[in-house]
């Protein structure tokens, strides 16, 4: 099992948006806040596109503070610089990820509340064995579903969370489910052309397969 070693950074954060409100297990920062300036340490457990990592929580140089965000995590410790970092504050998309399969705004999730989590991120769509993209990935460049491809990431993967859960939506499904992903290149149109031909290839499979 790696372990990796955790930079700090100053964050505020409104406490409406803690990773709890997501309906995650939370932990009480007091408490935690309270055990770093105690010099106790802690770790916690994280799965990242099926690798296992340990991560140190404490105040050392190179630990986690309470403060770091899941994003802040994924890109700055353990290099998975595919998810992107917007507004920060929970409102563009941009640093989607998926938890458990479900997805969830990576900036808005404390770190240390997650353990024990699976995480993928954009790098995890890949087939790790043959390197192949994901057909929702190539889906994007067939149909041109992106220009400068910064919220792109965060969009692939609310669309993956989509399409886990129903493998043919439809297109006001889509829209719902892309709501929360803001694009500033207006592409949302090649988007919903490259989800929707995903569906159809799905759809002549589950045929071909009766």
């Amino acid at each position: 099992m790696k372990t990796r070693k955790i930079a700090k950074r100053k964050f505020k954060k409104p406490a409406a948006f803690s990773g709890s409100s997501l309906g995650l297990r939370s932990l009480s920062l007091h408490q935690t806040s309270k055990a770093v300036h105690n010099n106790e340490k802690h770790t916690i457990n994280l799965m990242v596109n099926g690798q296992p990592y340990r991560l140190e929580i404490g105040n050392k140089s190179g630990d986690i503070g309470p403060s770091d965000t899941l994003a802040y995590t994924l890109r700055e410790t353990l290099g998975l610089t595919g998810t992107k970092i917007g507004c920060d504050h929970g409102a563009c998309g941009a640093c989607t990820v998926l938890m458990d399969g479900k997805a969830v705004l990576s900036c808005m999730v404390l770190t240390i509340e997650i353990d024990g989590r699976s995480i993928m991120t954009v790098e995890g769509l890949r087939d790790p064995n043959t390197g192949r993209l994901d057909p929702l990935q190539q889906a994007f460049i067939d149909n041109t579903a992106f220009q400068c491809g910064f919220c792109t990431p965060g969009i692939l993967m609310s669309t993956k969370a989509l399409l886990t859960e129903n493998s043919s939506p439809t297109e006001q499904a889509v829209k719902e489910a892309l709501s929360g992903n803001y694009c500033r290149c207006i592409s949302h149109y090649h988007v919903l052309d490259a989800v929707m031909a995903v569906t159809r290839q799905s759809g002549v499979k589950n045929d071909s397969a009766v």
